[in-house]
């Protein structure tokens, strides 16, 4: 049955965010300043995504993170640095703002993510856009697509002290559209915080499986339908 509203994560669900670190990262490494320092490159990428995984693996963490972006970024760096045997904290943090700067060029909305969004309005649905993450960040790309007028409301986890897969949001989200949990989807990529948290309070929960790998075998959440790219929910 077609909703009456639809929530919609923001990250690798309509701007590609994830899936970009690996070009960022390469960004980064090609620039000469860092091509002139004595480490090797290949050999510290890889221990900073080993780092980072472990780092963010960490659900407190995670937490922190998402609030203080700039500061958890040099924390990862600096741990990776030190793992070569490097105590350098002025490089720790040109290398993680120049990823950072790197990767917000290298972010884009999916193709056919705002045509669907738009087609959906139309038809009458409702739409949230819900976010973790810091106000500072999150407007900074919603502002930057033009989000903001496809949305009834956007509720960003580092405005309301709240976030994903907290069902305090979501109840909140539901309170916003004056809709009950059974007339909405939401759509999103991360199994625990979008699809666990939606599923919690009694939302229809999509989740979008952008990596193209499809359910791990040890997930304790199970989707109620999975699509690859927002396209398919037309």
């Amino acid at each position: 049955m077609k909703p009456k509203a639809i929530l919609f994560d923001l990250d690798d669900t309509i701007v590609a965010d994830d899936a970009v670190n690996e070009k960022a990262w390469q960004g980064v490494f090609e620039k000469p300043v860092f091509q002139e320092c004595e480490f090797d490159i290949p050999k510290l990428r890889s221990i900073i995504k080993q780092t980072g995984e472990w780092y963010y693996g960490d659900s407190e963490r995670l937490r922190r993170a998402r609030q203080d972006l700039r500061t958890a970024r040099r924390e990862v760096v600096s741990i990776s640095l030190s793992s070569l045997g490097i105590d350098d904290p002025e490089l720790a943090c040109k290398l993680a703002d120049s990823y950072g700067a790197e990767k917000e060029k290298a972010i884009f909305v999916y193709p056919g993510a705002i045509e669907t969004i738009n087609h959906l309005k139309n038809d009458g649905i409702r739409l949230a856009l819900v976010t973790n993450g810091s106000s500072e960040f999150q407007r900074r790309k919603i502002e930057r697509f033009g989000l903001t007028p496809y949305f009834d409301c956007i509720l960003i986890e580092g405005e309301l002290g709240i976030g994903k897969p907290d069902e305090r949001l979501f109840r909140h989200a539901l309170d916003q559209l004056e809709v009950a949990p059974s007339e909405v989807w939401m759509v999103g990529d991360r199994l625990e915080h979008d699809i666990g948290g939606a599923q919690s309070v009694g939302i229809y929960a999509i989740w979008v499986d952008w990596r193209g790998g499809g359910l791990p075998k040890s997930s304790d959440v199970q989707p109620d339908r999975i699509i690859r790219t927002l396209l398919e929910l037309l």
